[in-house]
């Protein structure tokens, strides 16, 4: 139950800051194409008129920026394709900012249930295999639905999470469709006041270590493990291409490669990419030359998501889409949402978990990763297959 529709909500843990955007002069959503289209320009006007936007861009947006992609955009849909809210400013001091704590031993979601078991996963990692075998592409990130239920206060549930896994690129979104709530780790992109654009893609999982000194193995496996380079280098390439449509030419680098970032649960492979933006670009072109994020749809990326879209069961609505705001000065920050859990008004819930996977990918490895993933929402609860 949410008392204090619409908002949105970002918050950093690493810093202890929480960003909230409430009392919409109006809400800017889309579910079909025209809506999309029209909804790109709205988004860019209410900029240059000086306001502040903050919300979301669903998976299937994507499908929209490209022709042969387009008949993959289901219309009407029950997650719009985008929803933002048009403010005047961050609320400073506003009461959504304050945490909220569960009941003790109160679980956030119940009845935890894999979309597919793994028989039906291997299926699709084979088929998947055998398109990498044919070199339709080199990477693709597969992912599956795991459904649950919930009921209590969205809200309490969003500050019990950060208990159980610290992130920078948290947020909570009660807009049109589902309510958002997100704990994602990964920046999509960044654009700075002085027009440089930046974005992390995080590619390579490792489980942690029960002590320091398993954590350090474990840390320099990675760090020397070929697979785990190869999957974050093709991203990297992959972005960089992607950034270099909309950038000056020469500005485009790597200031940081194969860095390691560790959480509660998982160590991840992160890198940097960075450039500066091209003289009047606008929302429209940065999301049309970026999304969705390579480091959740795989290399070839046009081909990586035709091969998805074949193989996965149902749209990623929300899930591997973007979460973020829009200042009136151009400054933009969007998270990748992964670890992103929608939630519906009759009880249910559904967040996705995946992995990319190359020529060298086992099955078993690749679901035993999805589900050390969904530990992020359901902790050690048993998830049912």
């Amino acid at each position: 139950m949410i008392e204090h529709a619409p908002f949105v909500l970002f918050r950093d843990d690493s810093e202890n800051r929480t960003t909230v955007f409430a009392k919409p002069s109006r809400v800017i959503t889309a579910r079909t194409r025209a809506e999309f289209l029209r909804g790109l320009s709205e988004l860019e006007a209410a900029r240059r008129a000086g306001k502040w936007l903050a919300g979301y861009m669903a998976y299937e947006a994507g499908h929209l920026f490209e022709a042969k992609l387009t008949p993959f955009a289901e219309e009407n849909r029950e997650t719009p394709l985008m929803s933002f809210g048009v403010f005047d400013a961050p609320a400073e001091g506003h009461p959504l900012a304050e945490p909220r704590r569960r009941v003790e031993n109160e679980p956030l979601l119940c009845e935890p249930r894999a979309g597919w078991d793994f028989s039906a996963y291997r299926q699709r990692f084979e088929r998947l295999h055998q398109h990498l075998r044919q070199g339709d592409c080199y990477q693709a990130n597969l992912t599956m639905p795991i459904h649950a239920r919930w009921s209590g206060d969205a809200r309490t549930a969003f500050w019990s999470l950060i208990e159980r896994q610290p992130v920078k690129y948290g947020a909570l979104v009660a807009l049109d469709g589902p309510i958002l709530l997100s704990r994602s780790p990964e920046l999509f992109f960044h654009v700075d006041p002085d027009g440089w654009i930046e974005t992390h893609p995080m590619k390579g999982t490792a489980p942690r270590g029960a002590t320091a000194e398993e954590d350090a193995a474990i840390i320099a496996e990675m760090r020397e493990d070929e697979k785990t380079q190869a999957e974050n280098r093709m991203i990297v390439d992959l972005l960089r291409n992607d950034i270099s449509r909309i950038t000056e030419v020469g500005t485009l680098h790597v200031p940081k490669l194969f860095e390691i970032e560790t959480y509660p649960t998982v160590h991840q492979m992160v890198s940097h990419v960075r450039a500066r933006l091209l003289p009047d670009i606008s929302v429209a072109d940065i999301f049309a030359a970026l999304f969705p994020c390579g480091s959740v749809t795989g290399a070839p990326k046009m081909r990586a998501m035709e091969i998805l879209h074949e193989l996965e069961s149902g749209p990623r609505d929300a899930y591997c889409g973007a979460i973020g705001f829009i200042a009136p000065d151009g400054v933009m920050r969007f998270s990748v949402a992964i670890r992103t859990i929608s939630l519906f008004p009759d009880g249910r819930a559904i967040f996705n978990v995946g992995g990319g996977i190359v020529f060298d990918s086992k099955a078993a490895a690749e679901y035993d990763e999805c589900l050390l993933k969904a530990r992020f929402a359901v902790g050690d609860a048993e998830i049912a297959r």
